[in-house]
């Protein structure tokens, strides 16, 4: 690289970030740090099972049998007994064999490489507008024809459905609950779709987890259509407190596909096993929160209208994840500041993340959160 070609490319740099930060929308790392007198609702941690003793110690013991890392990947020495377990527990969660479910270091790399190798080119993806951009990425890199319907809006997903059916294989991706809108499509509609459009359905429950379902498996359990979704990516490092993530397929032959065709899980260092063993505990917590699960559901629902009735701009829904909409990016800075000066830590979401005219705080609920007026505590702290 000539001296010309060194000073243009960091005048390109520079001028990227400058208009990020004019802005108002420059990305920066921030050392989060949890205080006692501080109510977290800024994390992805629902039902608290991070910091749960159980969860922990299932995480120290693994530390102590198999050292804080798997060193190596999983197709070399990199899997472990404590991932088996791992494996074999989300069979029985799902009622799934061992064949059809395999396990990845991330979402992320889930989400990519399933969009990444399942479709090719000439074939189209079909997509909820506001899919998360490690999906977009896999279609992206897949070659395929990818076309985004608007956000929820099932009659346009027909529409093109109608248009396009038997013309090409045709992949439909959608995640259960939206991680930035708290809302989720009409599942049971998609499933009757999928009765008259031969499409390959993969579906995102990582923010579903534990928070719906009679067993905690996601939107889809609760909805009753866990036998027509092809391709199930789900995540641990959600409402699981662990990390990590996993993929259940319908045709069991699809695991040994993506395990012959994905760099990400052929070359990574593995999942350390104190995460497995940490999520294998989290399930069975799960597990035993049939009840509990409406409580919560109904509980968010109470707190949006609360908030409503209050005069906030919320979403409606029963899911833990309520939007708190703001008229501008500096509205919304001190709207998070009042809050943390109010002892509630929340996420400022500012765009490109989300479109540039909905700037909003992430409410992030917990199980806890049950008749804490925490409606109140929030309209009190942004007066």
């Amino acid at each position: 690289m000539d001296l010309n070609s060194a000073n243009a490319f960091h005048e390109r740099v520079d001028r990227f970030l400058q208009e990020r930060a004019k802005a108002g929308t420059l990305r920066k790392i921030i050392t989060s740090v949890s205080k006692k007198n501080v109510l977290d609702l800024s994390n992805n941690d629902y039902l608290n099972l991070a910091k749960h003793p159980l969860v922990c110690r299932a995480a120290s013991k693994a530390i102590e049998d198999d050292g804080c890392s798997a060193s190596a990947s999983p197709l070399l020495s990199g899997f472990r007994s404590s991932h088996e377990l791992l494996k074999q527990t989300i069979c029985n969660w799902f009622d799934a064999s061992q064949n059809q479910v395999m396990i990845w270091n991330s979402g992320y790399s889930a989400n990519q490489s399933v969009l990444k190798i399942l479709p090719q080119k000439g074939d189209l993806v079909l997509a909820d507008k506001l899919i998360h951009e490690s999906m977009i990425s896999g279609i992206m890199s897949s070659g395929a024809r990818l076309i985004r319907y608007a956000h929820l809006d099932l009659d346009e997903l027909e529409s093109l459905l109608t248009q396009f059916s038997g013309k090409r294989m045709v992949f439909l991706a959608t995640e259960s609950l939206f991680g930035m809108d708290g809302d989720y499509p009409d599942l049971r509609k998609i499933s009757e779709l999928k009765e008259q459009f031969p499409f390959f359905w993969i579906l995102d429950e990582a923010h579903a987890l534990g928070w719906y379902g009679k067993k905690g498996t996601g939107l889809a359990e609760e909805k009753e259509v866990l036998k027509q979704v092809d391709l199930i990516i789900g995540t641990m490092g959600k409402a699981l407190g662990s990390s990590g993530a996993f993929t259940i397929v319908k045709n069991a032959k699809l695991t040994d596909y993506m395990i012959n065709k994905s760099g990400h899980f052929i070359y990574s260092t593995f999942l350390p096993p104190s995460s497995a063993l940490a999520a294998v505990q989290a399930i069975e917590l799960i597990n035993g929160w049939q009840k509990e699960r409406k409580l919560w559901q109904e509980e968010s629902q109470n707190i949006r209208n609360e908030l409503t009735r209050l005069g906030h701009s919320v979403t409606s829904g029963d899911s833990p994840i309520i939007p708190l909409f703001f008229d501008s990016i500096e509205e919304l800075q001190r709207a998070k500041e009042n809050l943390l000066s109010s002892g509630i830590k929340v996420s400022a979401i500012r765009p490109p993340t989300v479109p540039a005219d909905s700037p909003r705080i992430r409410i992030s609920l917990k199980r806890e959160l049950v008749g804490s007026n925490i409606a109140k505590r929030i309209h009190e702290a942004l007066k």
